[in-house]
């Protein structure tokens, strides 16, 4: 893997330290900040960042606050630090458009494996764009049209409509889907998937149907 640089952005120095270190033996470069503006500003002086962790309780703007606002315009990976055993922390996370988290206190061997396994996965890109029964999806632009109008998606709704495009005519459960689009290992409900199939389906108007649901599997998307 070449060179990375990540920023890290947690108001506690030891935290910054301690994670820096760690990625350094694996020949990553960290910058820090130690509130949400700050790792903005960075992010927007320094565009050759490929991944960004992001505590979740900061001061001037909270983890949740920025991630929001970076998912306006980049899809970097981000990964969140929640406190643990917050569930609520998590699934905000995932619903502003964090790609990963690590709770609170963690294991720093833990945390690198999960930064290497994002990198890893954000090298290994899908085509920059998809097109699909009057569906076009340009991937680096975050933008999706439907018979040439723009939807108006949410950061989930968008990664949901890939994932289905990228596997079109393949039944999809919901356990692949959660792994794949919020990346995590969900042991709970798993009606946030059919909460945002419902929602995708209603901005897709006449074209909802592609969206196919298998029964006691998961989705299907099928022209």
């Amino acid at each position: 893997m070449e060179t990375k640089t990540i920023l890290i952005a947690d108001d506690e120095s030891r935290i910054r330290k301690l994670v820096k270190d760690f990625l350094s033996k694996e020949g990553i470069t960290a910058l820090e900040a130690e509130n949400g503006k700050e790792a903005l500003q960075i992010l927007e002086k320094n565009r050759e960042i490929s991944l960004v962790i992001l505590d979740v309780m900061m001061p001037e703007m909270d983890g949740f606050e920025v991630c929001r606002e970076l998912r306006k315009s980049s899809s970097v990976p981000v990964l969140m630090l929640t406190a643990k055993g917050e569930e609520n922390d998590e699934l905000q996370g995932f619903d502003c458009g964090a790609d990963d988290y690590v709770s609170k206190p963690f294991s720093p061997r833990i945390l690198v494996a999960r930064v290497l396994a994002l990198l890893k996965r954000q090298e290994e890109k899908s085509p920059e764009k998809l097109t699909a029964g009057g569906i076009e999806v340009d991937i680096p632009a975050h933008v999706a049209t439907i018979d040439g109008k723009v939807m108006d998606l949410s950061y989930k709704e968008f990664e949901l409509l890939v994932y289905f495009m990228e596997n079109e005519g393949v039944a999809l459960s919901r356990e692949s889907i959660l792994s794949r689009v919020w990346n995590f290992d969900y042991f709970g409900d798993t009606r946030t998937i059919d909460t945002h199939v419902k929602k995708l389906r209603s901005k897709m108007g006449e074209k909802s149907d592609m969206i196919k649901t298998v029964w006691s599997i998961g989705y299907k998307f099928e022209v």
